[in-house]
This record gives C-alpha cells, structure tokens and sequence, in this order.
C-alpha cells in the first residue's frame, strides 16, 4: 500500500532521520553550539537505560515460570554462549583479515598522536579486572535474579497469584517504553550534532582509509556471516533489517546500542522469538557478544602495528586473536570500552605502542556508530537464530511482523 503524506509525518522513523540530518547540518554549520547538544543525546540515553534492567528482569521470569522446563533454560543458555563464542571468533578473524588485506595503517603520518593525551584510558585499562567486571556488571546480576526467580516459580503450585501482576507491571513498563520513545529524534538530533560538531568532517580525511576499512567489514560481517545465519531459516536479512530499521538508526544518532535494547527485545518477542530466549539471549549478549566491539578491536590493533611499522608474525597475531578473544568479553563492563579494552590488549601484547591510542580518538566516535549497530544486528540475530534452534519460533508471526505497514511505536 502506498503510503500518504499523514503516514510519513506519523512515522517515527522518519523523524528520527530528519533529526540525524539537522544534527549533521548544526554539526557543520556552528560547531560550537552543535557540542553543546550532546545532553539531549546522553539525557534520551539515561531515560532508556531506566528501562533496561526491569523489562530484562520482568520478561526473563515470567518466560522461565511460563515455560516451567528448567533443563531447557539451561540447555538454552549454554547454546547463547557456544554461539557467541563461535561468532565473535568469526568476527576477530574477519577484522584481522581485512586489515591486513587493505593495510589502513600503511602511510599514516603518527606524528599526529603527538600532544593527546591517552593516559585516563591507559589508567582505566590497568585498573581493569575481571572480578569488578562481574561485581559491577549490573545487567548480569538482573539476568542472574531472574532466572532464580522464574525457576523458582516454575516449581510453585500457586504462581499464577505472583504472575498475575507481573504481567500487568510488564505491560505498563512496555507502555512507558513507547511514550519515551517519541523522544528518540531529540536524542538523535543531540547525538549527532555533537559527534559532527566536536570531531568534524575534518577529522576524518587523515584516517579515511581505516574508517573505510572498518565499515566495510562491518557489512562484510552483517550481509555474510549474520546474512548466512539467518538464511538457515530461510530468513533475509533485509527484511530482519528492514523490521528493525527504527532501532537502526537510534543507534545511529546515539551511537549506544542500549538507546536500542529495549525495543529491540519487544520487536524480537514480537517478531515469533520466545519470551525466555529473548530474556536470556540479549542481556547475555550485551556482556559477551559484541561482533562490533570485536571487529572494531582486532581491526584498530592490526592498524596500529601498520602505522608504526611493527612487524607481526603469524605467532603473534595468533597470539592477539587468543588476548582479543579474553579482552573484547570485557568490553560492556567499563565506561568508555572501547578505547579501554583496546588499550588493556596493547598492553598485554606489548609489541605494538599503546601511545598509538591517540591516533584513534578523533574518529573513535564515528567508528562507534558502526560498532554499536553491528552489536544490536548480532545480538538480534543470536536471538532468532536460538529461537529456530530451541523450535521457539512462530514463523507465522514473523511474517506477520515483517508484513506490518508500520511496527508499533513507529507510528
């Protein structure tokens, strides 16, 4: 059906990329006020992120209660960290190959890291640990009490009285969600304007060819190996992409993938993904699926070895591979992850200079975006693909869904 000038204009979609574009425009046009914008991007973040825990938490234990077989969540569960690890090691391999095809670092004048400061980045990476990972990681403590709780519901004779209002609690939580979301164009707008406005279309034109590099991989990674997951199921993945186009380009302006998670999480129950897949599958991979980080990553230490000559032999790039495998895990668990991990995996591999850092943090902002959209695309891919492998998947209601005129909350 042919859509109307009143559907465009309802379409949140459509706002959402009008308010990228006037982001760019400001960006361009009046730096300085375009970086005084970001609050509105890290405010829309703040009020999502409220949503997060409780909408992990309520659809995880009313899933596990509902679906009352405790072998199957922990079948279930095994089978989310087998596919994460078999991914992102496709995702490490990918970003290492590519790099060292097209050399993005061959020529760059590293000269231009003289005079930036890294060292809060370098301080955060030593102080890193795994045990203040998993204290601090309060995302997988939410998963953890879920699941407690459902198994333990799943047990009791009596549970309907506790589920009963869970499930109205759970449906005003999703209500609330998608009044928020109307905002999604003003922290788009905020987000984008800021990255325009503070590094610029400048910053980009000495460090081209890796950002090339990356976003190439990128798709590589999204229309190969995540394209060829989903065709098993005899699923394309323009129209998946299609489906979540809205989540898409939150990410986009914001350059956080958590803006997105919620959402994502509703679209994918919607989309015929069961309730307790869905609950456990996302929270576990915000924590260790990050195909995006993961290339990002492998990709930026290969480019650092180029840009300051380092040669490395296939021991040490296997030797890298196995750090980044361990370090890249870690990477929603700290503030700035990114450059933090990154840094952690230099210093540990100690060939390539940590100071190399530098050269990175004026484009890091726009390679975020493709890092953040890649996590969001693997982790909803992870999440149908463990559906159709658990048989917990409505065919009928993901055709539905994809045949939808407009998704809820894009209206």
């Amino acid at each position: 059906m042919k859509k109307t000038v009143k559907d465009i204009l309802k379409n949140l979609t459509f706002w959402v990329l009008v308010a990228i574009a006037a982001g760019v425009v400001l960006g361009i046009a009046d730096p300085e006020k375009a970086i005084q914008m970001e609050f509105l991007g890290t405010r829309f973040i703040d009020v999502v992120k409220l949503f997060i825990n409780p909408i992990i938490f309520l659809t995880i234990t009313l899933g596990i209660a509902a679906m009352g077989d405790l072998k199957k969540v922990g079948k279930t569960g095994g089978k989310a960290l087998l596919y994460f690890e078999i991914v992102t090691s496709f995702a490490l391999l990918i970003g290492v190959a590519v790099a060292w095809l097209i050399q993005p670092g061959g020529g760059v004048d590293t000269s231009l890291a003289q005079g930036v400061s890294i060292d809060r980045y370098v301080s955060q990476a030593k102080n890193f640990s795994w045990k203040e990972f998993f204290e601090e990681n309060v995302t997988l403590k939410v998963l953890l009490a879920a699941i407690v709780l459902g198994s333990l519901l799943s047990l009791y004779a009596g549970k309907e009285k506790i589920l009963r209002p869970l499930t109205v609690v759970s449906k005003y939580v999703f209500k609330a969600l998608h009044l928020v979301m109307y905002a999604a164009p003003i922290g788009a707008f905020g987000g984008m304007a800021f990255t325009i406005g503070k590094f610029g279309p400048s910053t980009l034109v000495s460090l081209a060819k890796l950002m090339g590099a990356v976003y190439l991989t990128m798709a590589i990674f999204i229309f190969g190996v995540l394209g060829a997951i989903l065709w098993m199921y005899r699923i394309r993945v323009w129209h998946f992409l299609k489906y979540i186009r809205q989540e898409l380009l939150i990410v986009l302006g914001t350059s956080s993938s958590e803006a997105a998670l919620p959402s994502l999480m509703e679209k994918l129950e919607r989309m015929g993904c069961a309730k307790p897949v869905v609950g456990l599958t996302i929270p576990a991979g915000y924590s260790f699926n990050l195909d995006g980080t993961t290339i990002y990553l492998s990709m930026a230490c290969i480019f650092l070895a180029q840009a300051y000559h380092v040669h490395l032999s296939l021991d040490q790039v296997l030797a890298l591979i196995g750090i980044l495998m361990v370090t890249s895990k870690g990477a929603a668990g700290v503030t700035g992850s990114g450059f933090i991990v990154l840094a952690s995996t230099l210093q540990a591999i100690k060939t390539i200079p940590v100071d190399g850092l530098a050269l990175l943090i004026g484009v890091d902002r726009f390679m975020s975006e493709a890092r953040a959209i890649t996590n969001l695309i693997g982790n909803g891919v992870a999440t149908v693909w463990i559906s159709n492998n658990e048989r917990a998947f409505d065919r009928i209601a993901m055709e539905e869904a994809f045949a939808e005129k407009a998704p809820a909350g894009d209206q």
